[in-house]
């Protein structure tokens, strides 16, 4: 779903200039603020963009599914403790964030309500690339996209409703069943063929994972580059709504992190719960804001699932780089133990051997 209008800001100081008025072809103008229809261009674009990104989605998700063992995936939904944690972090956790950053910032109602839906919104498939990079459990990761997006279904109405009823009427808010089942339907599918390429010819899954993993790495830099094009016309937008995009995506990797280790989940785990409770599916978020609000109001909340989306995938690149640098250190850390190790075991030996000991162990 692309959105219907591209809001674009012209201030006094370029109106004053150049005419008495807004541009022929704008819809709303109160003399400061213009929103012009979208282009022929930006519609064509915008098709070609969302058809290549959703192929690649399929392929990308079809990857991590070759990392997916059918015994471990199915030990998941039969003992869904760690899938139930995530839910907690997912609709516990980043609704209540969302609503507690809108009352702390004091942001006007309808910017409270787009924090609302993006903190609703379920996990999105980035973050099972990046739980791959970061040695996560991708039975587990996946576990918890599939589980949270059918969820939503339900929980989003509800969460919705509980957090958005003192800034708005919360039956305003459309919601895209279509597009959430779209995106389910997306996910199961593809990753039920890894799943099955796995189990059938293992060798070529792990193949497919190590090019998956490096196209998901460029597939998530490519829809936020894509996002800012398509949208560069929106970036004029509160220094609140900024703040709180730079905040809400770190709390939620921080507060899924601590929830996921109090619940007695191994180191792993809890980088998966953390990136899958942070990692939000900002494309369905800016379709909601797309099919429930009118162009003037669009022109004040489209931009934050830009934004939200930026922070998040920065903020991961931070989390895989930390854990890089850590798991080199360790490793390094660990070889230097075992060699220290090896030598003084060598020397025992050679006390043994009347005190011989070879010059490569001195």
């Amino acid at each position: 779903m692309q959105p219907n209008f591209l809001s674009q800001q012209f201030n006094v100081g370029f109106l004053a200039e150049n005419s008495t008025a807004c541009p022929a072809n704008a819809t709303i103008c109160d003399g400061t603020s213009c929103v012009l229809l979208e282009d022929n261009f930006n519609q064509t674009l915008s098709v070609v963009l969302s058809t290549v990104l959703t192929i690649m989605l399929a392929l990308v998700m079809f990857s991590m599914g070759c990392n997916v063992e059918l015994k471990n995936f199915l030990g998941h939904i039969k003992r869904p403790w760690g899938i139930f944690v995530g839910f907690l972090c997912q609709f516990g956790i980043m609704p209540l964030t969302a609503f507690l950053l809108s009352l702390a910032f004091n942001i006007l109602p309808i910017q409270a309500v787009v924090v609302l839906i993006m903190g609703c919104c379920p996990g999105g498939t980035a973050s099972n690339v990046i739980a791959y990079w970061v040695d996560g459990d991708m039975d587990l990761s996946i576990s918890m996209t599939t589980c949270s997006t059918l969820l939503a279904m339900g929980m989003m109405p509800l969460c919705l409703f509980i957090y958005t009823k003192m800034w708005t009427d919360s039956d305003a808010i459309v919601l895209p069943y279509d597009s959430i089942g779209i995106s389910l339907v997306a996910l199961v599918i593809p990753v039920s063929f890894g799943i099955f390429v796995n189990h059938k010819w293992p060798s070529k899954a792990k193949i497919i994972l190590k090019v998956g993993s490096i196209v998901g790495a460029v597939l998530i830099v490519l829809i936020a580059v894509v996002g800012g094009i398509l949208y560069k016309g929106s970036w004029i937008i509160s220094p609140k709504l900024w703040i709180i995009g730079t905040i809400f995506p770190a709390a939620g990797y921080t507060l899924g992190f601590f929830l996921a280790r109090v619940a007695g989940l191994s180191w792993h785990r809890c980088r998966t719960v953390s990136l899958e409770t942070g990692m939000q599916n900002t494309q369905l978020c800016s379709t909601i804001v797309q099919l429930s609000f009118t162009p003037e109001q669009l022109e004040l909340m489209f931009t934050f699932p830009l934004i939200y989306s930026i922070f998040q995938l920065l903020f991961a690149l931070l989390i895989l780089g930390g854990y890089r640098l850590y798991r080199r250190h360790r490793v390094k850390t660990k070889t230097d133990v075992e060699k220290t190790e090896q030598k003084e075991d060598s020397k025992s030996s050679a006390k043994i051997n009347g005190g011989f000991v070879s010059d490569e162990m001195k």
